[in-house]
């Protein structure tokens, strides 16, 4: 069964160089097993990725806006959501 809507998968595969060195998944069924696997998360707007990272115990001090969003666990989906990878 799919955890992830159709523009999270295509999101992650088109981005999922930033993270990764290689590619880790060719189609959206690989890319949903990983996601799963990796417990990432989708949250819907730039200030939840914030609260995310706060929640998480991650050092972002001296980080603003920008520097969070371009991490690169942090993938845009291209609707004002936002999937965070980490595994």
């Amino acid at each position: 069964m799919t955890q992830f809507d159709a523009k999270v998968l295509d999101a992650f595969l088109e981005q999922q160089e930033k993270l990764f060195p290689e590619i880790v998944a060719e189609t959206r069924e690989e890319a949903d097993d990983f996601l799963g696997e990796c417990m990432a998360v989708v949250v819907e707007s730039k200030q939840e990725v914030w609260d995310y990272f706060e929640e998480e115990g991650v050092d972002i001090a001296g980080m603003d806006e920008d520097d969070i969003l371009e991490a690169d666990e942090v993938f845009d989906i291209g609707d004002g959501r936002y999937l965070i990878v980490e595994c």
